[in-house]
This record gives structure tokens, C-alpha cells and sequence, in this order.
């Protein structure tokens, strides 16, 4: 490209200088010319007094010596006596003393002219002046050169600032080319310093939104992963329980419960390797690549899904029937547990399936992390703007806690549970908390926003409290 636009800077200029050098140069040398021949006419003329008063060759030499033009003007008196240098013929002697008219005639090394002079006697004198080639010429070279040296720093300066140009023109699209590459290949950070003329630069802005949004769509994609596989954890849990029951109470052989818990746990275990691998940055190589391709399109439909305004569900309806799921679960472990859900409107901006994720994933953390026979308990109470949503347990706590946003994850745990939670409470303007709770236990407080195009419910909040298993001691 640089070598293209240095030819076009080239060839448009040169033609440009070309098309004004030459009519220069002709000008010049017409008016050097034209000066030299009136010079000439000019000292012929000044022979004219001279002869006016003496045709004294003598006297007509003196005169012609005294102009300092001996060498290229002469005098042709009447009876054929010349004064001074002499280079015409005889015939345009005698044609310009008899036609008594200017004669102008070009010989070999210049021009010549001759002048006739009435005499006062009444004869005819020719003045002969002429112009060498080299007189004609003169004070031409000097400013045809300044024009050729102007017409080749204008080309070379034209040249010269297309090269640059184009060198950064080139520089820009290469790094453009090389950045694209590189996110071809997998390098998710790469980005492009968007210089050059303006529509590079947009091209580079471009290409760096691109960059970032294929970024936001491959981290979505990985969230996505991680929540569908732990969302897998609610019936793993539930076929742990029943196995464990089927271990102690069922009839068959105690083998059979081995082998079913030997295949639960090689499954727990491959879950948690496919949420930390997703969860992972995504690879470089080829079988990053491949990942990326795979889950590209479904980050998409994730994004558009969020887009789309979702319709209210009510938390406190949710809540109560994943309370009745888990409470038959927490019967088989002999847990206690209690669920108090207000009677007021609960709608959030949440669909019915997020809800379900996220209360199973706080439940499950209860199963999952502290000792069979551990009590726990859910309580949903509108607050103000927004609905509250606690998980307490009576086991051994979390060893820290966690804000909006933020994992806790000991051994054995991705994290992602309440990760989940967070992520609802920021959709709806919300958060969460976890502390230690009353029984000992840990405390996850998800509080979420109520939808803003209802009216909060005036009703008097009302209580209802369900207990499984056998009572706490």
C-alpha cells in the first residue's frame, strides 16, 4: 500500500510540475530572447545621431567601440565603406537600403538585423546589430534551474509525505490484522491501539468492542455451564439420601447400596471437576478453541434470554413448594426443619426457574455441608421495597463470610451455590448476606427487590410453620 500511494503521490505530481515547468521554461526563453533583441535594436538606434552628423568611418568606429558592442555591430555607409564588424550579406544590405525597412534574418550562430538611416545628404546607411545564440541565452539557465530545483522538492515532498501516510495507514491495518489473529487463536485479551485516519480508528474501536463482548459472551457461557451442572446437585443429593436409607433400612444385599454409592460419588466427583473447568479461564489452544465454538452460540441465546423482560413470580409461593421437596429429604436424614413464608405478595423480577435454582442451592448447601440430622430453617418476610429470603442451619458454620458477590467454599465445595444467590440479588437490585445464624449454624440472607409496577400488598403478614422429622433433643 505504501509503495502505491508514494507511486500515485509520484505520478499526479509530476505530471502537475510538468504541465507548469514547461510553459515556464518557453516563457523564459522567449523573454530572454526578446530582451537581447531589443538590446540590439536599442544600440543600433544609438547609431543614428552619430550618422546624423559624421560618415567619417574613423568617427562611426570610435562610436561603435564607445558602445562596447565592436564585435556585433557594424555600420554600411552608402558608397560601400563599413565601420565596426560586419556579418551580413550583400543582398540584405541592399534590400534594407533600397526597400528602406527593418530587416530581420537568422544565421548560423545567431540573429541579425539591420537598420536603415536616411543621411542627411540624402543617402541611405545600414546598422547592422547582431545577437550570438549565447547572448540570446543568457540569464536563462539561472532561473530554469530554480524552477526544475522547486518542481523536484515539490515531487520528492509530495512523495515523501504520501509515504508517510501510508506508513501509518499499513501500521494501523497491521496491527489490526495481527490482533485478529490473535484473537483467532485464542488470546482473549488482545486489543488494538486504534490510531490512523478516522475510519481505522473506527475500525479499531470496533474491533475491541467485538473483542470485549465475545469476552462478556464466553464468561456468560461459562457461568452458564457451571450453573446447569450445579443445578444437577438437587437430585444427586436426593439419590444420596435414598441410598443411604436403602443402606440401612431396605431389604437386599448391603453390596448393591455399595455399588449405587460408589457410582454416586465418582458422579459427585466428575460435577465438580466439570464446574471448576468451567468455571476456569477458557484455553488457548485447540481444544479451547473448540469449547469456545461450541458454547458460543448458546452464550448468545443466554444474553438475548436476559434481555427479555420477565415475568413476576412470587418468591413466597416458590419457596413453599421446594420447602415440601426438601422436607421430605429431611425426614429420610432425620433433620428437623421449619419453613415460615408471609402471606404478603412476593413478585420479583425473577423467573420460576432462577427462583428454583436458587433455593435449591441454598437448601442443598445445608445437606451438602453439615451432618445428617442437622435442624435447619426457611423464613421468606417482605421488608419494606424488597422480600427476604433465610437459610439458617444449627452445623458448624462457614469458616468466613461472603458479601454480594462473593464465594465461600471449603473443602469439597465449587462455590457456585451461593454464587447463584448473588447473582439473583444483583438482578434485582438485592444482596446477600451470610453470618452466623441463631442455632449456631450459618445464616444466608438473600434479600431481593419487588417489582417495581406493583403496589406493595397492605395484608397483615401472616406465619405458617412446618416441621419434619423427629424433634430436636
Amino acid at each position: 500500500m505504501r509503495r502505491c500511494l508514494a507511486g500515485t503521490a509520484l505520478a499526479v505530481t509530476s505530471v502537475v510540475v510538468l504541465s507548469f515547468l514547461l510553459p515556464l521554461s518557453v516563457l523564459v526563453v522567449r523573454q530572454a530572447r526578446a530582451q537581447s533583441i531589443a538590446a540590439a535594436e536599442d544600440r543600433a538606434a544609438a547609431l543614428a545621431p552619430v550618422l546624423a552628423l559624421t560618415t567619417s568611418v574613423s568617427d562611426l568606429a570610435r562610436a561603435v567601440s564607445a558602445l562596447h558592442h565592436a564585435d556585433t555591430l557594424g555600420v554600411h555607409l552608402p558608397d560601400g565603406q563599413t565601420a565596426g564588424a560586419t556579418r551580413s550579406p550583400a543582398v540584405l544590405v541592399l534590400h534594407a537600403s533600397e526597400a528602406r525597412e527593418f530587416v530581420a534574418r537568422d544565421l548560423p550562430g545567431g540573429r541579425l538585423y539591420l537598420q536603415p538611416v536616411t543621411l542627411p545628404h540624402g543617402g541611405v546607411a545600414v546598422v547592422e546589430a547582431y545577437v550570438p545564440c549565447a547572448e540570446q541565452r543568457r540569464g536563462v539557465v539561472f532561473p530554469i534551474a530554480v524552477m526544475v530545483l522547486l518542481a523536484v522538492g515539490l515531487i520528492g515532498g509530495s512523495v515523501l509525505l504520501a509515504d508517510r501516510l501510508g506508513a501509518q495507514v499499513v501500521r494501523s491495518s497491521r496491527s489490526l490484522s495481527r490482533a485478529s489473529r490473535a484473537l483467532g487463536a485464542g488470546d482473549l485479551g488482545c486489543r488494538v491501539d486504534a490510531k490512523g485516519p478516522l475510519e481505522l480508528q473506527a475500525a479499531g474501536q470496533a474491533f475491541n468492542a467485538m473483542a470485549d463482548r465475545v469476552v462478556e459472551l464466553l464468561a456468560t457461557e461459562r457461568e452458564l455451564v457451571a450453573h446447569l451442572s450445579h443445578r444437577l446437585r438437587t437430585p444427586l443429593t436426593a439419590l444420596q439420601l435414598a441410598v443411604d436409607q436403602l443402606a440401612v433400612d431396605g431389604p437386599g444385599p448391603a453390596s448393591g447400596a455399595d455399588r449405587i454409592n460408589a457410582a454416586v460419588g465418582r458422579l459427585e466427583h466428575e460435577l465438580d471437576s466439570i464446574i471448576m473447568t468451567a468455571r476456569a479461564p477458557l484455553a488457548t489452544g485447540a481444544a479451547g478453541r473448540a469449547f469456545a465454538g461450541a458454547t458460543f452460540a448458546g452464550a448468545s441465546a443466554g444474553h438475548d434470554a436476559e434481555a427479555r423482560p420477565v415475568p413476576g413470580t412470587h418468591l413466597g409461593g416458590v419457596v413453599r413448594g421446594r420447602a415440601g421437596f426438601w422436607a421430605v429429604l429431611a425426614q429420610m436424614d432425620g433433620r428437623r426443619c421449619s419453613a415460615e413464608i408471609t402471606a404478603d405478595p412476593t413478585p420479583v423480577e425473577l423467573g420460576a426457574e432462577e427462583l428454583v435454582a436458587v433455593v435449591d442451592a441454598l437448601v442443598g448447601n445445608v445437606f451438602r455441608h453439615t451432618p445428617p440430622g442437622t435442624p435447619y430453617a426457611i423464613t421468606v418476610r417482605r421488608v419494606g421495597r424488597s422480600v427476604e429470603l433465610v437459610v439458617e442451619d444449627a452445623g458448624p458454620g462457614m469458616a468466613g463470610a461472603a458479601g454480594p458477590g462473593h464465594r465461600a467454599a471449603g473443602p469439597g465445595s465449587t462455590g457456585l451455590g451461593l454464587d447463584i444467590a448473588a447473582r439473583a440479588a444483583r438482578a434485582t437490585a438485592g444482596r446477600l448476606d451470610i453470618a452466623r445464624g441463631a442455632p449456631g449454624g450459618t445464616r444466608v440472607t438473600l434479600t431481593l427487590g419487588l417489582r417495581t409496577d406493583r403496589e406493595p400488598g397492605t395484608g397483615v403478614r401472616s406465619r405458617s410453620s412446618e416441621r419434619h422429622g423427629p424433634p430436636s433433643p
